[in-house]
């Protein structure tokens, strides 16, 4: 089970607030995700694998549109 401690908020986490953003947590073999507006509901988790893999075609996807 994860504890409070286990979630990671974005540095660039927008609003008053800090709370516009999704939280991720490291798992042993996963990462796990949730909105940070509402962390009771569901939490989804992916295979570390293609949550880095995710990350980086967002990188790519970023910088061509810049």
């Amino acid at each position: 089970m994860l504890s409070p401690h286990s979630w990671q908020k974005s540095s660039f986490s927008g609003g008053d607030k800090g709370d516009a953003c999704v939280e991720v947590a490291e798992l042993d073999t996963h990462i796990a995700i949730r909105d940070s507006k509402a962390p009771a509901r569901a939490t989804l988790a992916f295979p570390a694998e293609a949550f880095t893999a995710f990350i980086d075609a967002l990188k790519h996807t970023a910088s061509a549109a810049n």
